[in-house]
């Protein structure tokens, strides 16, 4: 029941962020209240995933070892710092074009180098694999874009700071479930 889960939740996860892309008039004629709808559904998608994940067991290929916890935290500062307005509103990453998917696939890697076992290639690799085709759809439908100003070094700075702050309290979180972050 777990796996049936588990895809569920990555399916719908995909399915609500590429709904405004694959049917763009259908979304654009649910109005305001389509935002909601399309919310509870990646809610639902999410809970679907931490269920089925917690849920599932399948066959196991590498676990965590001390070099690949620290490429995955180095990674997750990265990810935190991609997931924030600090490339859009900094210097150093301003002319990225998908900041947020790329720290997104970020996590899903490093989450890869530590969870060598099925569930885990669905749901980190399932969630990698979406974010590189929410790329490619968001590019074709949106070929021109401009990059924002440039920022200062000061806001990356302060943003990269937020995110080390973040990694810390999510590593906590992480072993208050049970997931060891840091060793």
């Amino acid at each position: 029941m777990g796996f049936v889960l588990l895809i569920l939740g990555v399916a719908l996860w995909w399915a609500a962020h590429l709904f405004k892309r694959v049917a763009p008039a259908r979304r654009a004629a649910m109005g305001d209240k389509g935002k909601g709808a399309v919310a509870l559904v990646i809610l639902g998608a999410v809970i679907l995933m931490i269920l089925g994940y917690r849920m599932a067991d399948g066959a196991f290929f590498w676990g965590r070892h001390p070099a690949t916890v620290g490429i995955n935290n180095l990674l997750m500062l990265v990810a935190l710092y991609l997931t924030s307005p600090g490339p859009s509103k900094g210097a150093l990453l301003y002319r990225m074009r998908h900041p947020m998917l790329t720290g997104v696939l970020l996590w899903s890697v490093a989450h890869l180098l530590v969870n060598g076992d099925v569930p885990s290639f669905i749901l980190f690799g399932g969630l990698g694999i979406w974010t590189i085709v929410e790329m490619g759809v968001i590019n074709r439908a949106e070929p021109d874009w401009t990059p924002p100003a440039k920022g200062s070094l000061g806001k990356d700075a302060m943003f990269l700071a937020i995110s080390a702050v973040l990694l810390v309290v999510i590593g906590y979180i992480h072993l208050w479930l049970g997931y060891p972050a840091f060793g």
